[in-house]
């Protein structure tokens, strides 16, 4: 039997320990279940509702929100499928706090969880210049934590998108020789506000004529 799960984290659906059921566990955790019902299927509701937030509550999250989200960046499309990043759960108090002081000091990023994506090119096995296989591995990264942001809104939490940190301190806090890309700070907001206003369409999008 191979371990699924790290140290210090199991989810909430349990099944075989067998590397054959990775799918199965994907759609055991990402299938609503009647008992969840802070759930919203609607994908362009959620992007149109999703918010960054930066007054968070104590209210610790439930596990099966959790396992949806890191579901959810395991989902996330990656260079030649080969999921070229690392996530790295953190939830204890003295391990947040450190990030915070790697963070510039921004106190939001003591949530009650905390994921870190890491650029881990090495897993992408294409036959290109090493600076191509660290952009698609910083690609792969960025990718996989919108999903999780995007999954965490759609389960009725809020998050904080971090991109300024001293790489070499959070290297140190979480233990790693590999490049972290974003902080995603996760909880309850302690206010629901609707999304900002953005550009027109007609301002961002750009047509190239022939």
């Amino acid at each position: 039997m191979t371990k699924l799960y790290p140290k210090g984290y199991a989810p909430s659906v349990k099944l075989e320990d067998d590397d054959s059921v990775r799918n199965k566990i994907l759609n055991a955790i990402l299938m609503p279940k009647p008992q969840e019902p802070e759930l919203d299927t609607d994908l362009f509701h959620v992007m149109a509702q999703r918010r960054s937030t930066r007054k968070f509550d104590s209210r610790p999250v439930e596990q099966w929100k959790i396992d949806k989200i890191l579901a959810a960046a395991d989902t996330a499309p990656t260079a030649g499928n080969f999921q070229g990043f690392e996530v790295f759960y953190v939830n204890d108090p003295k391990v947040k706090e450190k990030l915070v002081a790697a963070a510039n000091n921004q106190p939001y990023v003591n949530t009650p969880f905390v994921l870190v994506f890491c650029m881990n090119p090495s897993r992408v096995k294409l036959n290109f210049p090493q600076k191509i296989l660290e952009k698609f591995s910083l690609q792969d990264a960025t990718l996989a934590a919108a999903y999780s942001q995007l999954a965490a809104s759609a389960l009725g939490l809020s998050s904080i998108w971090i991109g300024m940190f001293d790489e070499e301190k959070v290297m140190e806090i979480i233990r790693t020789e590999l490049r972290p890309s974003s902080l995603l700070c996760i909880g309850y907001p302690k206010q629901k506000r609707p999304p900002k206003s953005r550009r027109k369409l007609k301002d961002l999008i750009h047509v190239i004529e022939p």
